[in-house]
């Protein structure tokens, strides 16, 4: 074997420990919805839900609803629960799926698709993701608020308000941290003259902290865990999804259209479901 031939099979190994050879793969896309914002999905009942708002996301308007998909991307009901007003992300807890609905948290039964209660966020201005600790306990950001509220114990209420926060949007529970990705301050016109990163939220006394060094990344909007040391995040303005550590550092995954928002990742067959607003498209990869 000629050393050219050993260097390439070198570097080849090294490329692939170090996870460069996962090239994203498009397993499907689905077309037909109006708005959609977030996907989740549901293992117990093998099924996709998707939020969609069906208009513009701060309208309290009625037109908002849920679809249910396979997993092969293919929609089962198109509007499965009806009625709500700009829906975005979605949790899972006890058979219950909790939906962000701008000023109020849907609680919705899984198995009936009957809406259980709509808990109120009075002053809340838009809710917009959703993450579950391992008590129940349901949090959710109002992104524009620069707050978390939290229903526990069957009380919602604001949970922390602060200007730390960068204007929040993902949300995901990581252990005793609540991780947070930020959006970056906000202008009048929602653009930012600094881009937004991950954030940390101690879950016991409710401290603030970059995770790793706090470089900027994007308008940060859905994070799911992607391995042990990393998360996938979606960056809303530039349509691209990133793999951030908790060093705090970003690499580029996927580049998609404009408003990529809230995905949901399977780290197991390393599958992300992201909806595209603007394209009316929820799409799956591989990576």
């Amino acid at each position: 074997m000629s050393s050219k031939t050993v260097a390439a099979l070198a570097l080849a190994v090294t490329l692939a420990a170090c996870g460069d050879s996962h090239t994203p793969t498009k397993l499907w896309e689905t077309t037909g919805f109006q708005t959609p914002e977030s996907a989740i999905v549901d293992t117990a009942s093998n099924v996709i839900y998707v939020s969609n708002i069906a208009g513009g996301p701060a309208d309290r308007d009625g037109n908002g609803y849920i679809s249910k998909l396979s997993p092969d991307g293919k929609v089962t009901v198109e509007k499965w629960v009806t009625g709500l007003d700009s829906p975005k992300g979605l949790g899972l807890h006890g058979g219950k799926l909790f939906v962000a609905d701008l000023d109020k948290l849907v609680e919705i039964d899984v198995a009936s698709g009957n809406i259980v209660t709509k808990h109120e966020a009075a002053g809340a201005k838009i809710l917009n993701d959703v993450a579950i600790d391992g008590e129940g306990n349901v949090y959710t950001s109002d992104w524009p608020g620069n707050a978390i509220w939290r229903l526990s114990g069957g009380t919602f209420e604001k949970w922390l308000e602060s200007d730390k926060l960068a204007n929040p949007n993902g949300l995901l529970i990581d252990g005793d941290k609540l991780i947070v990705a930020a959006w970056g301050a906000m202008e009048a016109d929602f653009s930012t003259k600094t881009p937004g990163n991950l954030l940390a939220v101690n879950l016991a006394d409710k401290s603030i902290s970059n995770l790793g060094n706090g470089k900027p990344v994007g308008n940060l909007d859905g994070l799911e865990r992607f391995d042990a040391d990393s998360f996938i995040v979606t960056d809303w303005v530039a349509g691209k999804v990133f793999q951030i550590t908790r060093a705090g550092d970003a690499k580029e995954l996927l580049v998609l259209g404009q408003w990529s928002a809230d995905l949901t990742y399977n780290a197991t067959t390393r599958t992300a479901i992201i909806p595209l607003m603007v394209d009316g498209k929820v799409v799956a990869y591989k990576f």
